[in-house]
């Protein structure tokens, strides 16, 4: 009895290897798009009014623009509540002035330019706080490769009506006598390893214009300024699991098994079991001769 039970838990644990030991595979591709942004100006200012009110912030982002999606818009005027009567503020005049961000598939790219510009803040509309013929960035991601981010300032450059010569990774100031000062960065660019960003120029701004209201305006503005992360596309591979790979059967037994409701495992099923059977019944033969 104990060599009859051995030899038909064997033909079960045989059946279950059987039946459970068919092969899979999976192909789920996944992916998330990249982010892609630019602006050609992106101002964050404090502006404190001569009337003793509370300081007005000025947060602008002229022609911003970001995507998944492409996208590109051209905006050049901001109004700052208390200033000027309340008339809008032309931040930006320039002849060229694009933003455009763009993720296709695999590639986020962002690009920026200003040709021709010259930029005001509150209480200064005659004198620029900066004038430049032309300032360009572009950061670029594409799966599988380094991020890369790129900035240029090309032609002259006057701040606050002095010409400025600048200085590549360096700061350059400039200051005027009864209106103020300013900080100027050159073309700053940072990447890593999923990420790109690039500004062709950024200015620390404290003047005091003492004009349309205005006493003081300190802040940061920031020209041609790009970034994108990289688009995150993963494939998963097929894959096979399972603990035995069932051959096919042939033609004519399929067609059998078809007939009678059995599965193309069936005859092996079958017949593991038969041998196992008669392994187990010869194990009870020997003992009873023994016997």
């Amino acid at each position: 009895m104990p060599a009859r039970r051995t030899a038909v838990g064997s033909a079960a644990l045989l059946t279950v290897a059987l039946a459970t030991g068919s092969a899979h595979a999976t192909d789920r591709p996944s992916s998330e798009p990249g982010r892609a942004n630019a602006s050609v100006l992106r101002a964050g200012l404090d502006v404190s009014l001569l009337n003793k009110t509370l300081n007005v912030p000025v947060k602008a982002s002229l022609n911003e623009v970001r995507a998944p999606a492409s996208a590109e818009r051209t905006a050049l005027t901001v109004r700052v509540d208390g200033v000027d009567k309340g008339r809008p503020v032309s931040m930006l005049r320039a002849d060229v002035a694009t933003a455009k961000a763009t993720v296709e598939g695999d590639r986020a790219e962002a690009r920026s330019e200003l040709a021709h510009a010259k930029v005001h803040v509150p209480g200064l509309p005659l004198l620029s706080l900066i004038e430049v013929e032309k300032v360009t960035s572009k950061s670029v991601c594409v799966a599988g490769a380094r991020p890369q981010a790129e900035a240029n300032v090309l032609g002259r450059v006057t701040v606050l009506g002095k010409r400025v010569t600048l200085s590549a990774g360096g700061v350059s100031r400039v200051t005027v006598p009864a209106v103020g000062e300013v900080a100027l960065t050159l073309s700053k660019t940072h990447t890593s390893t999923r990420t790109a960003a690039a500004a062709a120029l950024e200015l620390k701004v404290s003047v005091n214009p003492l004009k349309l209201n205005v006493a003081e305006v300190e802040g940061v503005v920031t020209l041609a300024e790009t970034g994108c992360t990289v688009p995150d596309v993963r494939t998963v591979r097929p894959q096979t699991a399972g603990a035995v790979k069932v051959a096919p059967t042939p033609a004519p037994e399929a067609a059998n098994l078809a007939e009678t409701g059995g599965g193309s495992a069936t005859p092996y099923l079958v017949g593991g079991a038969v041998v196992l059977l008669a392994a187990g019944g010869g194990v009870a033969a020997r003992g009873r001769r023994r016997a």
